[in-house]
């Protein structure tokens, strides 16, 4: 199962990925301003993904491809990794759809003591 990881970035904005069993991120999030905002963005993706979410197909101008996860609203909640042909994006989706629902978070924001030994 993948899971999602909660990390905070440059300017102090919030974002999500979703990673596969292997590590390889699926999907990197918008920033967030607010975490509230980043953890809310999670639920919707847990909760909607094959109903309502759109994969929005598209191509770099690199030639590879990846896909925009879109919002029933439309908005982009996050962009997939580069494919290097169609059928890896159509297996990234799939692994997405799969992993999203039941994957747990991590968050990656809280503070951690260093423990010198």
């Amino acid at each position: 199962m993948g899971k999602f990881s909660i990390t905070k970035k440059g300017a102090g904005q919030f974002y999500f990925s979703l990673k596969a069993n292997n590590g390889m991120i699926i999907l990197g999030s918008e920033g967030y301003r607010a975490k509230a905002d980043c953890e809310n963005a999670i639920e919707l993706v847990k909760c909607h993904t094959a109903e309502s979410m759109i994969f929005d197909r598209k191509r770099a101008a690199n030639g590879k491809h990846y896909f925009n996860l879109r919002a029933g609203n439309g908005q982009v909640i996050g962009t997939s990794q580069l494919y290097v042909t169609p059928f890896a994006l159509e297996k990234g989706i799939a692994s997405f759809i799969k992993n999203a629902s039941q994957a747990p978070v991590e968050d990656r924001t809280v503070n951690r003591i260093a423990l010198k030994i």
